[in-house]
C-alpha cells in the first residue's frame, strides 16, 4: 500500500475537470416527436391514376424516407455526444472509487501502526515509572538482598530514558501520518461522492438520448419497408394488387432484421460466458493502448475476430444501448440485488437489444467489434456491484464461467 498517498492529490483535480466538464455541456435531448400519418395504400392508388398526383407522391414518399433518415442521424449524433460525457463521468468516478479504496486502506494500516507505536509508548512510560518509584535509598541501604537487582534495574531505566524522546517523535508522526491518510481518505469519499451525483445526471441525459434514437430507429425500420414498396408501386407504373404490395412490404420488412438470437455456453450456476477469445488486457490500473498514460482499466478486454457473437452473462432488463464515447457501441444489463454487466466496443449495427428489454441468459445481445477507441477487435466486458467496478475474471469463475 505504501507509496499510494501522493496520488491522493491529484484527485481534486481530476474531480474539477470532469465537473467543469459535464457542468459547461448542453444536455439537449428534444421531445418525442408527434406520430406521423404515413400514407396508405388506398392514397397510392389515387395517386396512380394520375401521372401529375403520382409524381408529387413519389416527391413525398422520397421525402419521407429522407426524413427518417435524417431525423434518426441527428438523435444518434446527440446520443453519441451525451455518451461520450457520460463515459468521461463514469471514468472519472471508477477512479475516485478506486483512489478512496485504496486511501482508506492505507489510512486504516496506518491507524494499525499509530495504535502499535501508541502502546509501545506507553509501555515505556509505565517501565519508568515503576522503576524510578519510590524510597531507592530505603531500598538501597535497607534492603540490601534487593539492591543489586534495583541498581540493575536503573541501568536499564537510564537506557530507556534515552529512548523516549525517540519513541514520543515515532509515535506522533505516526499519529500524524495516520491522521493524514485519514483526511485525505476522507476529501477522497467527498469527490467520490460528487462524481457518483454527477455521472447519474450524465447517464440519464445520455440514456434518454439513447432511447429517443432508438425509437427513431424502430420508426424508420417500421415505415422504411412500406414506403419503399409504395415507390415501387409508383414508380415502375405497374398494375399491383394489394397483395403484391403487402409481398413487397413483408420481403423488404426481411431485409432489415437486426439480429438472431443465440445462447451462450451456460454453467451450473446459471450464467453464461460472454464471449470467447483471449484476455488482452485485465482489471486495475494500466498504462492505455492509445493514450499511453495510466488509467484505472474497470473491466477485462476479451481478444476475439469481429462480428462473433457477444451473449448476455445472465437475465435481465437492458438499462443502457447506445453510443459510449470513446467505449464505442455499448449495452448495460441489469440483472437485480445492484448487479450489472456491460459489453463496450460492440460492433456497429449490432446492438440487438433496446432499452427496458428483458434478455435471457446466453441471449445474443451484439457482436465483437472495434468501435470507439480501440486498437482492434475485442469485447470490453464489465462487472459491477451497485455501480463500484469489480474484476470480471473472478466474478464470472466464482459463478461457474471462465474468461479467456
Amino acid at each position: 500500500m505504501r507509496g499510494f498517498r501522493d496520488s491522493s492529490f491529484s484527485l481534486p483535480a481530476i474531480a474539477l475537470v470532469i465537473l467543469t466538464f459535464i457542468a459547461g455541456a448542453v444536455f439537449v435531448v428534444s421531445e418525442p416527436a408527434q406520430a406521423k400519418e404515413y400514407p396508405t395504400w388506398q392514397d397510392v392508388l389515387d395517386a396512380r391514376k394520375d401521372e401529375a398526383k403520382a409524381k408529387k407522391k413519389i416527391e413525398e414518399l422520397q421525402g419521407l424516407l429522407e426524413e427518417l433518415t435524417l431525423a434518426y442521424q441527428a438523435a444518434e449524433e446527440e446520443a453519441m455526444r451525451l455518451g461520450e460525457i457520460y463515459y468521461e463521468a463514469q471514468l472519472a468516478l471508477d477512479e475516485a472509487i478506486y483512489t478512496q479504496s485504496q486511501l482508506q486502506a492505507e489510512a486504516d494500516e496506518a491507524a494499525i501502526v499509530a495504535e502499535e507505536s501508541r502502546i509501545k509508548a506507553g509501555q515505556f512510560v509505565a517501565e519508568l515509572a515503576r522503576v524510578g518509584g519510590g524510597d531507592l535509598q530505603a531500598t538501597i541501604f535497607v534492603n540490601a538482598d534487593e539492591a543489586d537487582s534495583l541498581l540493575q534495574r536503573l541501568g536499564y531505566a537510564a537506557k530507556i530514558a534515552e529512548q523516549t524522546d525517540g519513541i514520543y517523535a515515532k509515535a506522533l508522526a505516526d499519529q500524524n501520518t495516520a491522521q493524514s491518510l485519514t483526511d485525505q481518505a476522507q476529501v477522497a469519499s467527498d469527490i467520490r461522492e460528487e462524481l457518483q451525483q454527477e455521472a447519474e445526471v450524465a447517464f440519464d441525459a445520455a440514456n434518454a438520448a439513447a432511447i429517443r434514437a432508438q425509437n427513431l430507429l424502430d420508426e424508420q425500420l417500421e415505415n422504411q419497408a412500406q414506403l419503399e414498396a409504395q415507390l415501387a408501386v409508383l414508380m415502375e407504373k405497374r398494375e399491383a394488387t394489394e397483395e403484391d404490395y403487402q409481398a413487397g412490404v413483408i420481403a423488404r420488412q426481411q431485409s432489415i432484421v437486426r439480429g438472431m438470437i443465440d445462447p451462450g455456453q451456460i454453467s451450473g450456476a446459471g450464467w453464461a460466458r460472454v464471449t470467447g477469445g483471449y484476455i488482452s488486457s485485465h482489471f486495475g490500473n494500466r498504462v492505455h493502448p492509445i493514450y499511453g498514460t495510466v488509467r484505472f482499466h474497470a473491466g477485462i478486454d476479451l481478444a476475439y475476430g469481429c462480428g462473433n457473437p457477444v451473449y448476455a452473462a445472465r437475465e435481465g432488463t437492458v438499462s443502457y444501448s447506445g453510443w459510449l464515447g470513446t467505449g464505442g457501441n455499448f449495452i448495460r444489463l441489469n440483472h437485480g440485488d445492484g448487479i450489472t454487466t456491460g459489453y463496450m466496443h460492440l460492433q456497429n449495427g449490432s446492438l440487438y437489444v433496446k432499452f427496458g428489454e428483458r434478455v435471457q441468459t446466453g441471449q445474443l445481445i451484439g457482436r465483437v467489434g472495434s468501435t470507439g477507441a480501440s486498437t482492434g477487435c475485442h469485447l470490453h466486458y464489465e462487472t459491477r456491484r451497485d455501480m463500484v467496478a469489480v474484476d470480471p475474471y473472478y466474478f464470472m469463475a466464482d459463478r461457474g464461467v471462465r474468461l479467456g
